[in-house]
């Protein structure tokens, strides 16, 4: 939830939601829980130091994905919004199956339409994405290099 809706279901100022949320990532430090942000976006989460328990728990099975899909979904983390299409320029081969898959489990979701021809649907990463990765933002993401160790533009 974004912190004006915190603030208006709460009746408290920018500041003192914003002063709220810092006490509470602090009263979370040391638990298995922790406050993740992503943009003006705030949600409880697991701490990443607790996921196998928890995977384990709920039986989580998007934790494991077929190569096929860890490189289909490394594309859209990295190229996102992307088209279909466009992620099978990049790996030669059709992704309908694993865009499938990886929207099945809540990995990746559409982000709107693309201004082309066709307005073909954009896709991007979603809060599980960063939840399984344990990843605050798309911003901890490793960088990406060439096969030569070049970085990769855009990446």
């Amino acid at each position: 939830m974004t912190k004006g809706e915190l603030g208006r279901i709460a009746g408290g100022t920018p500041r003192a939601v914003e002063n709220a949320l810092a006490e509470l990532a602090t009263a979370y430090e040391g638990t298995g829980l922790r406050l993740q942000r992503s943009g003006d976006e705030w949600q409880i989460v697991t701490a990443p130091q607790h996921a196998p328990q928890v995977a384990a728990y709920l039986g989580a099975d998007r934790l494991r994905l077929s190569p096929a899909s860890l490189e289909t979904l490394s594309v859209v983390a990295y190229r996102q919004p992307v088209t279909r299409a466009e992620v099978e320029a990049i790996r030669g081969v059709n992704c309908d199956q694993t865009f499938y898959t990886l929207a099945s489990r809540r990995l990746i979701e559409e982000r709107g339409r693309k201004e082309t021809p066709g307005r073909p649907i954009l896709y991007g990463t979603t809060w599980e994405f960063l939840e399984c990765f344990g990843l605050q933002s798309l911003d901890e993401l490793p960088r990406a290099l060439s096969p030569d160790g070049a970085l990769v533009p855009g990446a």
